[in-house]
This record gives C-alpha cells, structure tokens and sequence, in this order.
C-alpha cells in the first residue's frame, strides 16, 4: 500500500512526522507538505503564481503551496504512481465543527477524495507540539481498523484526538459535527505608525451540541471519528425551495 502523507502545519510540525511514521506500519509513505504553516487556508488553490518544490535530506517533499496544492501536486505530477491512501495531520489543534470548512488539514483529505483517493484528516485537541509524540500506535491501529473497513467514495473520516494522555484514553466515538463560535476573535489596534489595523485569530471558542457530538466526545476521553461528505446539497429542503416556483423577472425586453 502507498501512502500520501501532508498537513497543514508544515514540513517541520512534528505532528506530520508521527503520522507519517504511524502509516509507515501499513505501507510505504511518501511526505509532500507545506513549506511553511498553512492553518485555515481551506481549500485554497495556488493560481497566480508558479510552484517550486525542494527535497529535505530525508525525501521529503516539500512544497511552495497550500495543502490542496501538495495533494494535487503528489498526485498529478511527483509521485511515480498513484497512492492508495491518503493521510493529512497530525493537525496541532482541533478540527471540529464549523472549523473543517477552514481547516488546510481537512482541505487536504477532502481533495484526495475529491481525486478518489480514501483519505483521513488528524487533529490532536490540544495546544502542546510535544504532546503529539505519543499518539503513533494510535493513529496507527485506528489506520489499520479503517483500511480494513473501506472508505466509500466522495466520502472521508475527520478524527480528533482528546487532550490527554493515549494511556487515559475511553475509547472511540463515531460522531456529528458540533457546533462553535467565537468571542474576541478580532483585534483592532493602532501599528507603529498609527494607523489602525485589524487582525483576525484567537478569540475564545464556545461549543454546542448533542451528546454525538465531535467536541462532547474529545471533551469526554474519546477519540472523535466524524465520516464526512463532498455532497453540501440540503435534500430535506429541495422540495420546499421547488415549491417556492422561482422564476426569471426584470429581464429586458429582447
């Protein structure tokens, strides 16, 4: 089995590194990732301008672009054939809620699934870098289970990993997306010069949901294991938006 491996953090997060040793159990890995972090670039493509690629001493890739950018890139173009897996974290820092339509670590396994490749976005909750170290023969077994149980196509799994030490661990929670905002997420401030400027980032998140919830679990002592879908469309209003009988006016007249 092949394996891409990428993240949204860069090539030096020890997050990628984990992950990548973590897939290494169930096939050959090949890293393709960021130069530098990419945190909330989405789904961003990188159009006006070209991409350069440089090799790190111990073959990974490295990539002047977005995750999106690494994943298409790994796949149209560096790597010799086509992967069988695609893995993207170990994001540092959650990936719940509202925040997989931001995040770069999501973006990533979306467009390995948009190019029919079985994908699995990682996020560990927690703030501390050094705290991912432990978690390889988690992420691993979890690899294991979910290749042996399929992915199905325009399909792809978002997991969470709790705050908390792997030996405290509850178990693992198939769940919903919950839901979160956030407080104080703008600072406005004067630069040096005087003139104000606005900064988006930080803020305080506040999170609700049922008890299937992707936060509720991780906030409990479990692994959070969400299947997502490329299909946005709301069938259960299709009917009611027909009914409202749109139609063409103020066009003028031919």
């Amino acid at each position: 089995m092949r394996i891409l491996c990428t993240n949204d953090d860069g090539y030096l997060s020890p997050g990628v590194r984990v992950l990548a040793e973590a897939a290494h159990e169930i096939g050959s890995v090949d890293i393709v990732a960021p130069d530098r972090e990419q945190s909330a670039s989405s789904n961003a493509l990188t159009l006006h301008s070209p991409l350069r690629t440089r090799k790190a001493p111990d073959g990974t890739t490295i990539l002047d672009g977005t995750p999106t950018d690494c994943v298409i890139l790994a796949v149209s173009e560096l790597l010799g054939e086509r992967p069988d897996l695609c893995v993207s974290g170990i994001n540092h820092g959650p990936n719940m809620g509202e925040d997989v339509l931001y995040s770069g670590t999501v973006a990533a396994a979306i467009e390995a699934t948009i190019l029919g490749i079985p994908a699995v976005a990682f996020s560990y909750v927690g703030r501390g870098i050094e705290e991912v170290e432990g978690w390889q023969s988690v992420v691993s077994s979890l690899l294991k289970q979910i290749m042996a149980k399929g992915i199905p196509p325009h399909e792809l799994l978002n997991v969470n990993l709790p705050a908390i030490a792997p030996s405290d661990l509850r178990g693992v929670r198939v769940t919903n997306l919950g839901r979160r905002r956030y407080t104080d997420a703008i600072t406005r401030a004067p630069d040096p010069s005087g003139r104000e400027y606005y900064w988006i980032g930080g803020g305080y998140p506040h999170w609700n949901g049922g008890p299937d919830s992707d936060f509720r679990a991780v906030k409990e002592g479990y692994v959070s294991v969400t299947p997502l879908h490329l299909d946005l469309t709301s069938y259960t209003r299709l009917d009611e938006v027909r009914g409202w009988n749109l139609e063409v006016r103020g066009l003028p007249e031919p």
